[in-house]
């Protein structure tokens, strides 16, 4: 993961049965307290390493403007409604949610501003439709589905949407 200054979403995979005390308060830190929850972040130094320590419980990588996109008109909400281009316009002066996917993939609009106007930060996904297609108990590049999978995640992200 050497990609800085990058927007990352990550996906809990597996449930919340059996797991150390320690990785539950890290999951419980990223806001995944679910399976298929989702959230978005800026990639840091801090978050790296509780995505590393939290391996066996997630998968993530680098999100493109599409995928941003699709998680907030699809699965974003306000106040329990949905995110609308007029809350946008409205709060923040951006014409549409599509613009404000690019301005977040950009690091125009910060993801801190979004909480602060009650959007939520975490996503409730589907399962994937057509099921995962390897292991959820083994790593990504292990023909697995948990850990660091870079690009693939947008492929993941709308199989869950």
């Amino acid at each position: 993961m050497d990609k800085s200054n990058k927007c990352i979403v990550v996906v809990r995979i597996r449930g919340i049965s059996g797991v150390p005390e320690d990785i539950e308060y890290t999951l419980n830190s990223l806001r995944l307290r679910r399976k298929y929850n989702a959230t978005i972040f800026n990639n840091r130094p801090e978050i790296e390493g509780m995505l590393k320590k939290a391996k066996d419980m997630i998968t993530w990588g680098e999100a493109n403007e599409k995928t941003i996109e699709l998680l907030l008109t699809k699965r974003a909400k306000v106040n329990g409604k949905k995110l609308t281009d007029e809350f946008i316009k409205e709060k923040l002066g951006v014409p549409s949610i599509k613009d404000l996917a690019k301005a977040i993939i950009n690091s125009e609009v910060p993801l801190e501003k979004l909480w602060e106007l009650g959007i939520n930060k975490v996503f409730r996904l589907h399962p994937p439709k057509g099921g995962f297609k390897n292991s959820i108990k083994r790593q990504y590049k292990n023909y697995g589905e948990l850990g660091y999978r870079g690009e693939a995640i947008n492929k993941l992200i709308e199989k869950m949407v």
